[in-house]
């Protein structure tokens, strides 16, 4: 009787995937934990980025398997090629591309939204004058969408984690009986209120460098409130943040991601658009986080959206926590599991490259 066959694993890609850094670190965030990602998926990576500051302090350590290379890059084409949030590769690494006898596949990796379109959208094919065909990648919040990335065995650390021993390392201690709250944020005016707001309750709020610590100063704080000012944090310590709290601010794209996972109260701050477009966003994903009435009038009025109601207090917030652990929950059960990597993945492995036309 025959042996049962042993299933074979596709061989490793060669993935090269170029960003640009336009502001705010987002898409270097982004693209760092994507490439760090695959390499634990035991895929290669080099990432091509235009400004690699951002890097020496969001991961000093690196990781096995990326290798980050300047802009433009190498002068082979490797198997895959990944645009972040359609940064455009170089066009003399594009005409290398054309001249493969098979092509490798190429992805643009779009912006993270709710709204109906990333639906419709993801996976569809954009052919190109050169004879290639760049396929759009949305990530999201649902099984027919890319996904959102998160690595293994990410819940069992946050699950294990020691939030007053971490903070200690910092150098930080909180009173007793006071809350913890982190501050992540673009320039806001109703950070005044949000200010008298936190300080209805002893609060230690915990500042980012940037936006947060320019807009706070401890001269003009109401009693109550205290705050310590953190270092620039790596991306695993800026998990560690979120999760040492029990309620986050956080903003833009990747932070919002990790807010989901902490399962903590958060407000989330939309990148503001001068015509309102960001409106729509906010919208989007308050419905399919199911969002409790309150919450979803608390971050409208954060955003700009509409007047600022008051803050619920800590027994309240309780709802905040509970809808954003349930959303945690759908998230991780979708889509068997998977996330925007391991999506993915299986997304280019059935773009063969034994199929050039596909």
């Amino acid at each position: 009787m025959p042996a049962p066959a042993v299933p074979v694993e596709p061989p490793a890609l060669q993935w090269d995937l170029f960003c640009r850094v336009i502001d705010n670190y987002g898409d270097a965030g982004v693209c760092w934990r994507l490439a760090r990602r695959l390499a634990a998926l035991g895929q290669r990576v080099r990432l091509i980025i235009d400004d690699a500051a951002p890097l020496g302090w969001m991961a000093p350590a690196g990781a096995a398997g990326v290798e980050v290379m300047p802009w433009p890059g190498p002068d082979d084409v490797g198997d895959v090629v990944v645009e972040a949030f359609g940064c455009d590769p170089p066009a003399a690494h594009v005409a290398r591309m054309a001249e493969q006898a098979r092509p490798a596949v190429w992805i643009n990796l779009e912006y993270l939204s709710a709204e109906p379109y990333v639906e419709r959208s993801h996976g569809l094919p954009s052919p190109q004058r050169n004879g290639l065909t760049k396929w759009f990648f949305f990530p999201g919040f649902t099984a027919a969408t890319g996904g959102l990335l998160r690595e293994a065995h990410l819940l069992e650390g946050r699950a294990a984690f020691d939030h007053q021993a971490w903070l200690a390392r910092l150098g930080i201690e909180a009173q007793p009986g006071e809350r913890l709250v982190s501050l992540f944020c673009y320039a806001n005016s109703h950070l005044p209120a949000l200010l008298q707001q936190l300080a209805m309750a002893p609060t230690l709020l915990l500042l980012t460098p940037g936006h947060a610590q320019r807009q706070v100063s401890d001269a003009n704080l109401p009693p109550g409130l205290r705050t310590a000012r953190l270092p620039w944090l790596t991306q695993d310590d800026f998990d560690r943040l979120l999760w040492a709290c029990e309620l986050n601010f956080v903003r833009g794209e990747d932070s919002l991601v990790r807010a989901a996972w902490a399962g903590a109260a958060f407000a989330w701050q939309a990148y503001p658009q001068d015509d309102g477009a960001h409106a729509a966003k906010i919208a989007a994903l308050l419905a399919q986080m199911q969002a409790p009435p309150e919450m979803a009038a608390w971050w409208r009025g954060w955003n700009g959206i509409a007047t600022l109601p008051e803050l619920p207090d800590a027994a309240n917030l309780q709802s905040w926590t509970g809808a954003v652990q349930a959303w945690r929950s759908r998230l991780v059960d979708q889509a068997g599991g998977a996330d925007l990597a391991e999506r993915l993945l299986a997304f280019v492995h059935g773009k063969s490259r034994s199929h050039p036309a596909a």
